[in-house]
Formats: structure tokens, C-alpha cells, sequence
């Protein structure tokens, strides 16, 4: 996410899957659990909340409290929620890496 910009509240962009895509990624280039929570959240609110927390197991009440940026969800609620969104979770090497002997 370029400096000076931020995870909107308004949901209302949310229409294609590119955006859907972009809006994610732009959360997780945060790293900050909340705003990723926050952002799921709102894609989730775009699309069919009731859908989605069936699809996730969940009742509706308990998507939103998870998805409220307000808490930090299981990692498994996300992966689910993720995956009801069409959305892969994917990892791949940055700076200082695990597996990176040369970092300090």
C-alpha cells in the first residue's frame, strides 16, 4: 500500500473480483492483523454475509464480531473465510526471510 493511503470503511467499490483482489492485497502489504480482519470483513459485507457464514460454518453474528477489525479471529476462520471469498492465501520470501542465513 503506497504511504499515505489506507484500508477504506466504505464497501461500495467492491464489485469485481480485481477489486476484491487488489483491496485484499493492499490489506495484507499492511501487516497489521486488524486490517486485514477489517478488510476481509468488508469484502465479506459486499458480498452476501448470510452466504458466506453458512459457507464458513458460522452463524452471522459471529462473522461479523470476527471480521470487525476489532479482535483478532483464529487463523483458521480466516483461512475459511478466505477460501468462501475465493481467495488463496499465499506465501512467498521477503526481506530478512526465515530462510535468509545473510539477514541479521
Amino acid at each position: 500500500m503506497a504511504p499515505g493511503t489506507s484500508i477504506v470503511d466504505d464497501g461500495d467499490f467492491l464489485e469485481s473480483g480485481q477489486t476484491i483482489e487488489e483491496y485484499i492485497r493492499a490489506a495484507f502489504e499492511t501487516e497489521d492483523a486488524m486490517s486485514i480482519t477489517k478488510a476481509l470483513g468488508m469484502v465479506a459485507r459486499a458480498s452476501s454475509m448470510s452466504q458466506l457464514a453458512r459457507d464458513v460454518g458460522m452463524s452471522r453474528s459471529a462473522l461479523y464480531r470476527a471480521l470487525s477489525g476489532d479482535r483478532n479471529p483464529e487463523f483458521a476462520t480466516i483461512l475459511k473465510v478466505m477460501k468462501a471469498l475465493g481467495l488463496k492465501l499465499r506465501s512467498e520470501p521477503g526481506n530478512g526471510h526465515a530462510g535468509d542465513k545473510t539477514a541479521a
